[in-house]
């Protein structure tokens, strides 16, 4: 744990050699990173191998998939994958849950995704459980009785959502709620309020929701060299979630022109992200830079922070400079003022 008490955590993309993901977890857990997680965006490999490989290399740290897709897959198989990487780490597992994008491409329009994801989430307790209660849902039924073979537990899930009623349920039966794609301050105290709603309704704090940002991080020596490359990596998930973002003012051209530069230049879409957009969705710069981001981020009331891929022009390089350089800047919130003085 740095000096701050915040959770600092990598988010890998599984697109890595055999190997590469043990390497790195090894890498995250000797300069104290409090955990890794893949992703699990469409169309990229399966998350389960690397994290058993990560789980096999790594003694400390904590793992887990940001999100899974109960719309691509089974809430079963989720929850059977999640015990297995439970086991292999020797209880270092959570599970996460998230709706998605990109889903059109492949014949899928979720119609309720919160209903959906509501579902998803009691099945997978029920399941993971081990006592055989069941669970009865509008799209997922797990009959009375059925219990995995192997030994499991109820594991700390994490939804993954930017908009209201996501931090609502989030608030209902969740431990975390991330908001991938953001580096923005601002919305944390909306998130806060939104998990209130939920909590309510269970008659929990919203306190017990830790909060989770996550975003593109690309840091280098090279202020520069860092920013363009952010600016290439965040411009397609920009597209998805900069209107979700209701703390943000976007220039009015901005999306439609950065939607046709994706479709005809891809490479160089990112060069019309303006630098105070950039810093909303993006870790990007010099060590300065992402730990004064950091740093903003952890006075505003984060729970965790998670760096996410490519962190750098190398990833290894990148990982190198954020843990040696980054973590020890980082320190406790400044003080809130009382109010009324």
């Amino acid at each position: 744990m740095n000096e701050s008490g915040v959770p600092i955590t990598l988010g890998l993309q599984t697109d890595k050699a055999r190997g590469s993901y043990a390497r790195l977890a090894v890498l995250a857990e000797e300069l104290d990173f409090s955990g890794v997680s893949v992703f699990s965006d469409l169309l990229y490999q399966s998350s389960i191998v690397p994290l058993i490989e990560m789980a096999w290399a790594t003694e400390r740290i904590r793992l887990g998939c940001a999100c899974w897709n109960p719309f691509t897959l089974h809430p079963y198989e989720i929850a059977n994958q999640a015990a297995l990487l439970d086991a292999h780490s020797g209880g270092r597992a959570y599970v996460g849950l998230a709706r998605g994008s990109w889903l059109g491409a492949i014949g899928l329009q979720p119609t309720r995704p919160v209903e959906h994801l509501r579902d998803a989430v009691g099945f997978i307790d029920a399941l993971l459980e081990g006592g055989g209660r069941g669970y009865e849902g509008k799209t997922f039924r797990l009959d009375e009785g059925v219990r995995l073979v192997s030994p499991s537990r109820r594991l700390p899930i994490l939804i993954g959502s930017w908009g209201p009623r996501g931090a609502a349920l989030a608030g209902e039966h969740a431990d975390e709620i991330k908001i991938g794609g953001c580096a923005n301050p601002d919305m944390i105290p909306v998130t806060r309020e939104r998990l209130r709603v939920g909590a309510a309704r269970a008659g929990r704090s919203a306190e017990d929701v830790g909060i989770v940002l996550g975003a593109v991080t690309v840091i280098d020596r090279d202020r520069a060299t860092a920013r363009r490359a952010a600016r290439r990596e965040v411009a397609m998930y920009l597209d998805v979630v900069a209107e979700l973002d209701p703390t943000v003012e976007l220039p009015d051209d901005l999306l439609p022109a950065l939607r046709q530069r994706l479709a005809e230049d891809r490479d160089h879409a990112g060069a019309l992200i303006p630098d105070d957009i950039l810093d909303r969705f993006a870790f990007a710069g010099d060590p300065d830079d992402i730990a004064a981001q950091a740093q903003g981020l952890i006075d505003a009331g984060v729970d965790r922070i998670e760096f996410g891929t490519p962190h750098g022009i190398d990833e290894a390089e990148g990982i190198g400079l954020l843990g040696r350089e980054v973590l020890p800047r980082l320190r406790p919130p400044a003080p809130r003022p009382t109010p009324g003085r």
